[in-house]
């Protein structure tokens, strides 16, 4: 139960400090909303690549399973993976 309340009061302890060392005059990065904007766009852009990437590669193995069924001459055209 000491341990508890120890706990407690380191913890309360560092929260007080963060709060006092944010008061500090020291400045802050600022970024630019058009920079957020280009991040934002770039990361739906990047995304939507990816996913297209990952459907095409998908469906070309899809194809290429089931075109493993067709038998010519009692071989199959190529092995299933």
């Amino acid at each position: 139960m000491a341990y508890n309340k120890l706990f407690t009061a380191g913890l309360f302890l560092l929260c007080n400090l963060t709060v006092a060392l944010t008061d500090s005059p020291v400045s802050c990065y600022r970024i630019e909303s058009g920079t957020i904007a280009g991040i934002i766009c770039a990361d739906v852009l990047l995304t939507l690549i990816i996913v297209i990437v990952t459907y095409r590669c998908a469906s070309f193995r899809r194809q290429k399973i089931e075109k493993a069924d067709k038998v010519y001459m009692n071989v199959r055209a190529n092995c299933k993976t």
